[in-house]
């Protein structure tokens, strides 16, 4: 498999987190959201989204993340993400899709973008922005893993919840957010980081990031 991402992609990092805990082999391969590599000709004629991360196996161009992490899930069973039990099914999507439909559109790269130019706010405005819609979103998401009862993982290993939630994370404290008041998603984020399948899957370890040295993932 061919997986067509950025390495500071939230929705690239879950394709990355996915296939490392299916113990699936893909190469990986950079596209430079900064240059708008993904609207390029060559890359729209294979994905009219013009979006990563493109999926490329079993003779198709598949797109957009949580499609493609239940196609994962339903075409390679070995080590599923999505729990067997229905209602810990539904748990897992609902928290997840939490963070996927509520977040991702409010603060994807060409909104912020378009926050600063045209509209003309400051980096610090962006950032005001940024936060409270993360805000609106993980606030009761931790409200519910309190509700759960929680451990290191929503469930006894990492799934579908850990693999949408630690992008978010990750690209939340770049903007400074503030996770002192969530214990719970803290915990998870800490646990899922000590894995190897993480770690490999983390935007310092590729090779298109600036942090990238070459060596074995941290």
């Amino acid at each position: 498999m061919k997986l067509y991402g950025y390495f500071r992609s939230s929705t690239s990092y879950r394709l990355r987190i996915a296939l490392e805990l299916k113990g699936i082999e893909y190469e990986n391969i950079p596209v430079n959201l900064l240059e708008s590599e993904q609207k390029g000709e060559g890359f729209t004629s294979r994905n009219p989204f013009g979006s990563v991360p493109m999926l490329e196996g079993g003779g198709r161009d598949r797109a957009q993340s949580m499609a493609l992490i239940e196609w994962l899930d339903e075409a390679y069973t070995e080590r599923p993400l999505l729990p067997a039990d229905l209602e810990d099914r539904y748990t897992a999507r609902e928290l997840a899709y939490a963070i996927a439909t509520e977040l991702h559109a409010p603060l994807n790269l060409p909104v912020l973008k378009y926050l600063r130019d045209p509209l003309g706010h400051s980096q610090e405005e962006v950032g005001v922005w940024y936060r409270h819609w993360l805000s609106r979103t993980l606030d009761p998401v931790e409200a519910r893993l309190a509700q759960l009862g929680t451990g290191d993982f929503l469930f006894e290993r990492p799934g579908f919840f850990e693999v949408v939630l630690l992008p978010q994370v990750y690209n939340a404290q770049r903007f400074d957010f503030d996770f002192s008041d969530k214990p719970h998603i803290t915990r998870i984020e800490r646990a899922c980081l000590a894995l190897p399948e993480f770690q490999r899957a983390h935007p310092d370890n590729q090779i298109d990031s600036p942090e990238y040295n070459g060596e074995a993932p941290r």
